[in-house]
């Protein structure tokens, strides 16, 4: 290796790219890291993260309400955008300083520069040097998909909503997956009126039908509207700064702010790959195998660049992978099936397994347990909104292959539930064990 300026050249700081690298630094690897942007990546500057932090905001709009019934003399209070939008970003630079310590201390070498490949073991910096490597490493995520049409330019994705300089009276959110809902109940809860819009009649593809339907019931009844098999014509920008929306078959709507999750595309272009003989899919996702190789041997590839599940964890792991496999002599290849996910909507949904049409369609005998309950806490709260837990069981053998779950903490709750899940444990197991009371996730050991 010493033939090559470093071992590893990594393109992209995000959480793949920066366990990779810290990982094989650690090996005793030499590596480099470039980053055109900031060093953490989606989840950490412009996702999951704060995303999450808007969403504790966020419920505090009820919490406070629902104090009253619990004794408290709460005032009518109001919310102030700026000052949680500031205190996020705050911790956002606070985040990217940690990360960029973290690979200074494991002896990455960051370059903040945009890089592209230009051989299967040459890179080019934006500022024209070259640089070789054994290895090269592509990290560089996905970002916000933008669908066409007259008048796009006027709306925003994921990437800018962190940065609003005022809370919109009036917002429309384009989609139907996690983020648009995540969004719709956070805008909500925060006093913006909200309309979500969607290509189908279905929100959450993929989850189980049981959770989608309640959340779904739960958000028109706090007030989100949503129009379905919706298409936009096209945005117009009025002189007042409102955005004028035409929709196929449907009124046209007036909005302060038109907030684009229609999915998210690998960042694959322009980088060169296709250029030295790393094959593309149609979707832009660089082709890999399970040990994250490319189709040229010294070109890898992880996170979601790959398409494969676009999700932080799964990053980390295809990193660690990767790392292990090359420089630790320890071959690893990272396990897909029975992956949790969440959605933090308001009320939050957690699923892990298969859900029971996907059951159903692979094992034939199934059977589902489910508890319809309202928490404690709503009880006294005078608030009707009602948790969902299902369980979903092999009929022939009783191996819990699905759990779906949404209600307040549910992802808190399933994340321990998703080991027995993995484990193959079986709903007998479940039965076996003493409930926890009173909690919410007691429900879990209780089904019938």
């Amino acid at each position: 290796m010493a033939d090559y300026d470093y071992d590893l050249f990594v393109i992209g700081a995000g959480s793949g790219g920066v366990r990779a690298s810290r990982v094989s630094a650690a090996y005793g690897a030499r590596v480099a890291v470039a980053e055109e942007y900031r060093v953490g990546g989606t989840c950490v500057i412009r996702g999951c993260v704060p995303k999450k932090l808007l969403v504790y905001g966020a419920h505090f709009a009820e919490d406070l309400k629902d104090a009253r019934r619990f004794g408290w003399n709460v005032p009518d209070c109001s919310f102030d955008w700026a000052t949680l939008r500031d205190n996020v970003l705050a911790d956002v630079d606070r985040l990217n300083g940690l990360y960029t310590q973290g690979l200074d201390n494991a002896g990455a070498e960051i370059i903040l520069e945009r890089a592209t490949v230009t051989g299967p073991h040459e890179v080019a910096l934006a500022s024209g040097k070259k640089i070789t490597a054994k290895y090269i490493l592509i990290a560089t995520g996905a970002h916000p998909h933008i669908p066409e049409f007259p008048g796009n330019e006027h709306g925003i994705t994921s990437n800018e909503v962190f940065h609003l300089d005022k809370l919109p009276r009036r917002i429309l959110i384009a989609g139907g997956g996690y983020i648009a809902n995540e969004f719709a109940g956070i805008f909500n809860e925060f006093g913006s009126h909200v309309t979500v819009v969607n290509r189908t009649d279905v929100i959450l593809r993929g989850y189980d039908h049981s959770v989608r339907d309640r959340l779904l019931q739960i958000s028109l009844t706090k007030g989100i509207d949503f129009r379905f098999h919706a298409e936009f014509e096209r945005i117009e920008k009025l002189e007042n700064g409102c955005l004028k929306v035409f929709l196929a078959g449907q009124d046209p709507m007036e909005v302060d702010v038109v907030l684009f999750a229609t999915g998210r595309v690998p960042n694959s272009t322009g980088l060169g790959l296709e250029d030295v003989g790393v094959e593309i899919d149609a979707k832009g996702a660089v082709k890999v195998d399970a040990q994250n190789r490319s189709t040229i041997d010294s070109i890898y590839a992880v996170g979601d660049v790959t398409n494969r599940i676009q999700l932080t964890p799964i990053a980390i792991r295809e990193g660690q992978a990767f790392a292990d496999t090359i420089f630790g002599n320890n071959p690893r290849t990272v396990d897909y099936s029975c992956v949790p996910s969440a959605v933090f909507s308001h009320p939050p949904i957690a699923s892990v397994g298969m859900t029971e049409g996907e059951a159903r369609n692979k094992l034939g005998s199934v059977k589902v347990y489910a508890s319809d309950f309202r928490a404690m806490k709503n009880v006294l709260a005078n608030r009707n909104e009602r948790a969902l837990y299902k369980m979903v069981c092999d009929g022939m053998t009783g191996r819990v292959v699905g759990i779906h779950m949404i209600g307040p903490d549910a992802p808190e709750i399933l994340q321990a539930a998703a080991v027995a899940v993995k484990a193959g444990l079986t709903k007998e197991a479940f039965d076996d064990t003493v409930a926890l009371h009173p909690s919410m996730a007691e429900e879990l050991v209780l089904l019938k």
